[in-house]
């Protein structure tokens, strides 16, 4: 049975739903229609079957048999290349080792975002939906230890995703460096045609047959208040024992309360120079090591007073 040519591998909160979306339309490749298997996380077996708020229903969407994620490329066209994009592998020193044992020749495509915009794209990606209970990110990346200790899944760990100095140095002793691709998520906005012409020179297709990146599917900001408090304390609650549920059960009974949470239609506010500088403190050993490992500069990434125009 087939299996993908290419992984699209992270980071989360990146541009990787953009950038499936944006890869999809091109004639000589095959996307899964599951955009994020995780397949090489979990190594054969079912995922847990608990961790923090609203993990029990997103271990159930893992595509953890290999029969099952076989069949997500069963349906490619002859001659084309297959891919898939789970952002959780650069992260998960396993799954690039399980990736390399299974299919050893394939390509590798990672998009790094300034660590810290990251972290807090995506603290406010599970605010905005109800699930993390602190309303103050930096206080919300204080957590992050206990809750991984705790067992809760990898998108909570807001500051460990973005480590890419250690993430990259890992991969680049298990594959050769011909077969990653390293893009940065403000070239996605900046220069879309010419980052998916790299990546189509990179895989070895037509270039000159993309030329937009989707823009991604943002949520509403969800300023603090009483009323919010509340429904997020209901969303959670509801999270606790949804996975028992079917999916239309569950997502019949959060979509009024995600409607009425989401109702505001302000932008996220920025990072105050003061948060940065709170949560560069995680960054401030892996950015010199991700420097040396790529031998790129990130240093705009290293100041507090950093703070980007791409949309969010």
């Amino acid at each position: 049975m087939p299996l993908p040519d290419f992984l699209l591998i992270g980071a989360p909160k990146a541009g990787t739903t953009a950038l499936h979306s944006a890869l999809a339309p091109h004639p000589e490749l095959y996307l899964s229609a599951v955009k994020e298997p995780r397949f090489f996380l979990c190594d054969g077996r079912p995922p847990p079957s608990r961790g923090g708020p609203g993990d029990a229903q997103t271990y159930q969407e893992y595509v953890w048999r290999r029969a099952d994620y076989e069949a997500l490329f069963a349906d490619a066209p002859p001659g084309t290349l297959r891919g898939e994009s789970s952002p959780f592998y650069l992260h998960d020193r396993d799954a690039q080792r399980r990736i390399r044992r299974l299919i050893h020749e394939a390509k590798l495509i990672a998009v790094l975002r300034d660590p810290v915009e990251r972290a807090h794209s995506n603290w406010a990606h599970l605010w905005s939906a109800g699930l993390e209970p602190y309303a103050d990110f930096v206080a919300a990346c204080r957590q992050e230890k206990s809750r991984i200790d705790d067992g809760w899944a990898p998108f909570w760990c807001y500051t460990g995703l973005g480590r890419y100095g250690e993430q990259l140095e890992h991969l680049y002793k298990v594959f050769p460096r011909e077969q990653v691709l390293l893009l940065r998520y403000r070239d996605l906005h900046d220069a879309p045609t010419a980052v998916l012409d790299r990546i189509c020179t990179f895989l070895g297709v037509e270039t000159g047959l993309l030329d937009r990146i989707p823009k991604e599917n943002v949520r509403a900001h969800v300023p603090p208040s009483v009323v919010n408090s509340g429904l997020q304390t209901v969303l959670r609650r509801g999270a606790a024992v949804g996975h028992a549920f079917p999916l239309p059960v569950r997502k019949a009974a959060r979509a009024p309360l995600l409607t009425v949470l989401q109702r505001s239609r302000k932008r996220r506010p920025r990072i105050t120079p003061l948060q940065r500088r709170e949560v560069l403190r995680y960054f401030v050993d892996d950015i010199p090591r991700l420097e040396q490992v790529t031998g790129e500069s990130y240093h705009d990434w290293s100041t507090p007073e950093y703070n980007t125009a791409v949309p969010r």
